[in-house]
């Protein structure tokens, strides 16, 4: 089979490498795998066409400061971001600076390759996501009330259900009933999916 893009695969568990690099092989993808971010940046040759998958935590460089830095060098490589729930915030950063997505934990593998797949069909600008606001978010947006644009809000600076609760002075089981109304009015498949909507209508957390 002949291997239609190179995916580099990023991260300090032996185990999610070998798991990560066994399925996107067989999904035809052409796999290498590093333990750390330094080690990528020393050994890896980056194709006209690949895609990284980088685990948010990791010692020495983390997947965020491996991001910054392929931009600071100016290579274009779309950047897919794996992230435990709390890391939410850090991972909007990532996607600010330009990165193409982020998955949480526990994932499962079809989210993997849909997202290499988005990853590698659009073309992520690398020096920050500021793309023109296309008319249907506008749209979609224009159809939250003010209260669901609150959450909705919350949600891209990555606060949980609790902690908008308590900054909305509202219950945790209203911000639910908020949250699903949100995601369903903006069409998105996924926190992520609602993210990147956000930050393209300038909404999001500000850069220090």
């Amino acid at each position: 089979m002949t291997k239609t893009a190179k995916i580099f695969v990023v991260d300090d568990d032996a185990d999610v490498r070998e798991s990560l690099g066994q399925l996107l092989d067989t999904a035809g993808y052409a796999v290498e795998a590093y333990e750390s971010a330094q080690a990528f940046l020393a050994g890896a040759r980056i194709p006209q066409r690949g895609c990284l998958l980088v685990d948010l935590r990791m010692p020495g460089m983390n997947g965020l400061e491996l991001q910054q830095q392929l931009v600071a060098d100016g290579i274009r490589l779309p950047v897919i971001i794996i992230t435990g729930h709390a890391d939410v915030p850090l991972a909007v950063q990532a996607m600010k600076a330009g990165a193409s997505d982020f998955i949480e934990k526990p994932y499962d593998f079809t989210t993997i390759v849909n997202a290499v797949k988005t990853a590698l069909s659009s073309a992520v600008p690398a020096q920050g996501m500021t793309p023109a606001v296309p008319d249907e978010i506008g749209r979609r947006l224009a159809q939250l009330t003010a209260r669901e644009r609150d959450v909705l809000e919350q949600l891209v600076v990555g606060h949980p259900n609790k902690v908008i609760a308590l900054n909305l002075s509202i219950s945790p089981r209203t911000v639910e009933i908020h949250r699903a109304r949100v995601m369903e009015k903006m069409a998105a498949s996924s926190l992520s999916h609602l993210v990147r909507m956000a930050l393209a209508a300038g909404i999001g957390p500000r850069t220090p």
